[in-house]
């Protein structure tokens, strides 16, 4: 796997079109201030061009009367006015400026000057009278009255409103006002750079805010996740991804937590079904080896020609071939149906089984055996016709399966008790012996395939099974969507519980397309 490009990682991505989308509000925002900030001052009451001259151009002659080395810089910047409209001043010695820091039309200071030179040294020539108080607002009109006025420069150029800069009749310099406030490009030359810094800082707040508040937790989070997806690839089951937060990254890491112990499970499923599948390969191949290596040897020894053996010999090696035949026969059988019914490939008959009946079968069944060894067997079905829902010839195949392992462990003149019962909206099938019971350290393991709690019987006049008999009988229960339990009965005697829905609803298959539903009794 290649490292991720910067620029095209999601993160960046993200990151990189928020900055580009604050700025662009911000510039927007900064735009619309000016532009609105415009019209208010437009319609809000304030002074005219003329009166705000008059009153600048007053301030400027006090400032001047009061220092007779007059800066007009310093003054500016000490008692610059606040007002939307641009002005130029120029002085006679030769001092001038302009608004800051939006500055008025290009020819305002020509403007101005133009008009210093036509009043000439003295306002109170111009006017026929002396000295006298500053007058305020004094300057020459359009008319030449010798009072400020208002006039253009240049044809479609600005307009302005002029005032006279006046100390005792005295002209030191005139004042030039815009007519109109200035347009927005204007405007916006003058404030750009306080605009900028205010945008940059804005932006460099909040793309770091944002950058440490939410970017950067997510990033560091969805790395974290890459990094335990890392170590579960190289083989590290347990490794799990943090899910605090409550926001879609941790419901992320809790689904792919949930994915990893599926895996994990899956993963210890299969290599216990490995195990099993070795487990089983072993055991078959034992329990096939021990009546194949029998019936080799009796067949090599009466193929022996020079062995000369009587006729009972001969007939008693014939049956041991014959006896380990059927046993081979039955193992192989049993591993058919117990692959079949945990595979699901085997089908079973929808049906309502008698429980009496099917104790009944097993009686007979067994009876030579129990009459041989004085084995009673006592049935008990409460109510007596109680009914279970099943595969009738499958449920006779688990009660004789667990009578035939009651009958093996069941010593002469005992007793083996079948009872059958209503447990809430299930149907109970016991089945004890009054053998010595199952040892504790057998208990978990009687289903397993060809595990035999008694295997030093094999041979011996109560033999062992195929080992196949609970654990088909497991399987069979299962399919009928039941349970199989094996314990201990009080009186010391294994006892085996089977308990199965009083209705048919396992899994099973009809054996015709019409569900055959019979009643055995």
């Amino acid at each position: 796997m290649g490292e991720i490009v910067w620029y095209r990682s999601l993160y960046w991505r993200i990151a990189i079109g928020f900055v580009v989308l604050l700025a662009t509000l911000l510039g927007a925002q900064g735009l619309f201030s000016l532009w609105l900030g415009g019209r208010i001052a437009a319609m809000l009451p304030g002074p005219t061009p003329a009166q705000f001259g008059e009153a600048f151009a007053s301030d400027i002659a006090a400032g001047i009367a009061e220092t007779p080395t007059f800066d007009l810089a310093a003054f500016l910047k000490s008692r610059r006015p606040a007002t939307s409209y641009t002005y130029a001043i120029a002085l006679r010695d030769g001092q001038s400026a302009v608004s800051e820091p939006v500055p008025p039309p290009g020819n305002a200071m020509r403007a101005a000057r133009m008009r210093l030179a036509g009043l000439g040294g003295s306002q109170a020539a111009a006017n026929g009278r002396g000295g006298g108080p500053p007058a305020r607002g004094e300057g020459v009109g359009r008319r030449g009255d010798g009072r400020g006025g208002r006039e253009g420069f240049g044809r479609g150029g600005p307009a302005f409103e002029f005032a006279t800069i006046a100390i005792a009749g005295d002209v030191r310099g005139v004042v030039a006002v815009t007519s109109e406030p200035p347009p927005l490009q204007v405007a916006l030359r003058g404030f750009a750079p306080l605009l900028a810094a205010v945008g940059i800082g804005l932006l460099v707040a909040g793309t770091t805010a944002a950058a440490l508040l939410v970017f950067r937790p997510a990033h560091r989070r969805l790395r974290a996740l890459e990094q335990v997806a890392r170590q579960i690839g190289a083989g590290d089951a347990s490794a799990r991804a943090i899910e605090t937060g409550g926001d879609e990254v941790a419901a992320l890491a809790r689904t792919f937590n949930e994915m990893a112990e599926d895996l994990h499970s899956r993963e210890r499923a299969l290599a216990a079904s490995d195990r099993t599948r070795r487990q089983l390969l072993a055991d078959i191949s034992h329990e096939l080896a021990t009546p194949l290596a029998a019936i080799r040897g009796y067949a090599e020894t009466l193929s022996m020609p020079g062995v000369g053996l009587d006729e009972p010999t001969r007939r008693r090696y014939l049956q041991v071939i014959t006896d380990e035949t059927d046993r081979l026969s039955r193992i192989v059988g049993d591993l058919l149906d117990l692959a079949r019914l945990e595979g699901g490939a085997l089908p079973l008959e929808h049906a309502e089984v008698g429980v009496a009946a099917l104790f009944a079968r097993v009686e007979h069944r067994h009876e030579p055996v129990l009459r041989e060894r004085a084995i009673s067997l006592v049935s008990e079905v409460t109510p007596p016709g109680l009914t279970v829902a099943g595969d009738p010839g499958r449920l006779e195949q688990v009660l004789q399966n667990l009578a035939a392992n009651a009958v093996r462990h069941t010593p002469d003149g005992g007793r083996i008790v079948l009872r059958g019962d209503r447990v809430n909206d299930q149907v109970r099938l016991v089945v004890e012996d009054s053998g010595d019971g199952i040892p504790a350290e057998h208990l978990p393991h009687v289903f397993d395939r060809f595990y035999k709690a008694d295997a030093s019987r094999t041979g011996t006049p109560i033999p062992s099974g195929s080992g196949l008999g609970l654990s088909i009988v497991q399987a069979i229960v299962e399919r009928h969507g039941g349970r199989v339990a094996a314990s201990n009965a009080e009186s010391g005697g294994a006892r085996f519980e089977v308990l199965l829905p009083v209705t048919t609803g396992y899994g099973g298959s009809p054996s015709s397309p019409g569900e055959r539903l019979t009643t055995l009794c």
